[in-house]
Formats: C-alpha cells, sequence, structure tokens
C-alpha cells in the first residue's frame, strides 16, 4: 500500500501569469474569451489555467461549458483564480524587494522605508495564501524571478513601476471579484500598493498620481506585458 502524496510531492500548479506568459496558446485564447464575453469568460479561462478544465474545453463546445461553469462558481473557482493572479504578482514583488534588501544599496531612513515595503509584500503573499485555501483552491507556485539590481536610482525607479503596477492590476480585476469579503481583501492590498508607489514617487521624484485625479486599472494582457522580463 503506497502512502498518501504530500504536499512537496505533488506538482504545484504553475502561477497564471507565468504559464500566459510562457505558452501563446493559453495567452490568446485568453484574449479572444476577454474580448468576446467579458468577467465571466475570464473565469472560464482562469478555471482552465488552474487546471480545473478538461481537452474538451478546446472545442466551442467545451469553452461554453467552461463559462458556465465559472458563472455557476463565481465565488469559489472564479474567485480562486483572480487571488492566485494576485498571488503570483505578489510573489513577484516579495522576491524583488528580497533582493533589493540583500544587495544593501539603501540605507539609513530609505533602508527601513524599503525593509518595511519588503515585509508588507511577504503579508500580502501569506494573507493570499490564506484566502486560496479558505475558499478550498490551491496556492500557485511561486515562479523563478530575475530582477536586475545595478543602482539605488535604477532599483528605486524600477520599484515604483512595480508598484504602480500592482496597483493597477488590483483595480483591474475588482469588477471580476464576486465575494465581498474578496473584494475588501483585494482592495486593502490595493490600497497599500498604491502607497508604496506614491512613496517612491517622492523618492525618484516622479508624479505620486501618474493617472490623475482617477487611478487607472491595468487588464491581465497589460500586465503580463509588464512582468515578462522579470520572469527567470
Amino acid at each position: 500500500m503506497t502512502s498518501p502524496p504530500t504536499e512537496e510531492s505533488v506538482e504545484q500548479p504553475a502561477g497564471i501569469v507565468e504559464r500566459l506568459v510562457r505558452d501563446d496558446f493559453d495567452r490568446k485564447r485568453f484574449l479572444k474569451m476577454v474580448g468576446s464575453a467579458g468577467a465571466t469568460s475570464f473565469g472560464a479561462f482562469a478555471l482552465a489555467a488552474c487546471g480545473s478544465s478538461s481537452k474538451s474545453t478546446s472545442t466551442a463546445a467545451g469553452t461554453t461549458a467552461g463559462t458556465a461553469t465559472a458563472a455557476s462558481t463565481a465565488s469559489s473557482g472564479g474567485d480562486v483564480a483572480i487571488l492566485n493572479y494576485a498571488l503570483t504578482l505578489e510573489y513577484l514583488e516579495t522576491a524583488f524587494y528580497a533582493k533589493v534588501v540583500e544587495a544593501g544599496l539603501f540605507t539609513g531612513k530609505v533602508g527601513a522605508l524599503v525593509r518595511d515595503f519588503a515585509r508588507q509584500e511577504a503579508s500580502h503573499v501569506a494573507a493570499l495564501k490564506a484566502a486560496v485555501q479558505k475558499l478550498g483552491g490551491m496556492p500557485v507556485a511561486e515562479p523563478a524571478s530575475k530582477f536586475p539590481i545595478s543602482s539605488a536610482t535604477q532599483v528605486a525607479e524600477l520599484a515604483y513601476t512595480v508598484e504602480n503596477l500592482g496597483a493597477a492590476a488590483y483595480l483591474g480585476q475588482a469588477g471580476n471579484i464576486q465575494s465581498p469579503e474578496v473584494l475588501a481583501s483585494a482592495l486593502a492590498i490595493h490600497s497599500v500598493e498604491a502607497r508604496h508607489a506614491a512613496t517612491l514617487g517622492t523618492l525618484v521624484k516622479k508624479s505620486v498620481t501618474p493617472d490623475g485625479a482617477f487611478a487607472k486599472p491595468a487588464d491581465m494582457s497589460t500586465v503580463l506585458a509588464a512582468v515578462k522580463p522579470f520572469l527567470a
């Protein structure tokens, strides 16, 4: 009699962002589905990206069935997929700050601020993993990452870009979230990402409100293009 598989022995699902970046077929399918059917189709695709679909979903009938499944599980599967998407981004941000802290490019008050940001991003990871598990899902695996760490100025400007992207990514999915509890959690993280970005904007002498009076959301295709250089 074989022993039950452990968490370490079971292959972990790839992050939605990582899979889309690496797989042209999935990316093209995602863009087509979002363009034609909006948020409900996003839920269907996200379920497929997390491994919940069968081969039949590549057919027209399968896609229709997948959309129906997403609509009927909006507060579980759909939100789990969005949380895992956010978790993948938070993994990248956490890895970035960890490398920045390790590089020791910042000292004094700025160094302390960067370390605070690093701890907060790590807290986001823990919170999102817990939220996925609470909804009965499996947190995605952390993707391998790479970040250029050359100088304090370069890193500060990159951090400003990364934090603004994170805030925009959360805003871009807010309308797709079904659970009020999940929405509240996502907006709580979004607010911190935006405050990080504003603080860094002051540091690098860039606008603290780059979009003016109203923040602009970023759809997944925009986020994918932005994070692709950071995936190892």
